[in-house]
């Protein structure tokens, strides 16, 4: 099996918003591991490697985004996106480190629109003959971009959000 490089993601591909009228003090750092199952005298466990320089096709790699507040004031509405990578599907969110309270979105179109899981979409069908609209759920495995708001991230504070995702 061929292997490739883990270019998966680069911090160019994340974006953090702030609410109106405030400027980013805001530091991202970007965290990817490759996550194996193993299994030391009989117990079954995971085993990350941080930074891996290539994966293949069926591994499982965690990605962990992290915010900084690096001023000495609270932020407001901070809003932290990070893509699913071209070549991976996504798995399931991570429990995230979030001081406070945080919403999870995720989007379908490429982080045009967002909603709250499971999502759901309108497709066109036939039945019985005649075309009809139907709404259906969207499998996670269409999700293209994760969004986490949160309402505050005090002075400087730091905030991990983050998902796993499956190698194409």
């Amino acid at each position: 099996m061929n292997r490739f490089p883990i270019t998966l993601l680069t911090l160019a591909g994340l974006s953090v918003g702030v609410g109106l009228a405030q400027t980013s003090p805001i530091t991202l750092a970007l965290v990817q591991e490759l996550v194996r199952t193993v299994t030391v005298n009989g117990k079954t466990s995971e085993a990350l490697t941080p930074a891996p320089k290539s994966v293949v096709p069926g591994d499982l790699v965690r990605q962990q985004l992290t915010a900084t507040n690096t001023s000495d004031r609270p932020i407001n509405r901070v809003v932290l996106k990070l893509p699913v990578p071209e070549h991976a599907t996504y798995i399931a969110v991570e429990r995230s480190d979030v001081p406070g309270e945080v919403r999870t979105e995720f989007s379908a179109d490429g982080g045009k629109t967002f909603g709250l899981a499971p999502l759901k979409k309108t497709v066109l069908i036939t039945e019985n003959g005649q075309s009809v609209h139907k709404e259906v759920t969207v499998p996670p495995s269409e999700y293209t971009t994760v969004r986490w708001t949160l309402n505050q991230l005090p002075a400087r504070a730091q905030a991990t959000v983050g998902f796993r995702m499956r190698v194409d």
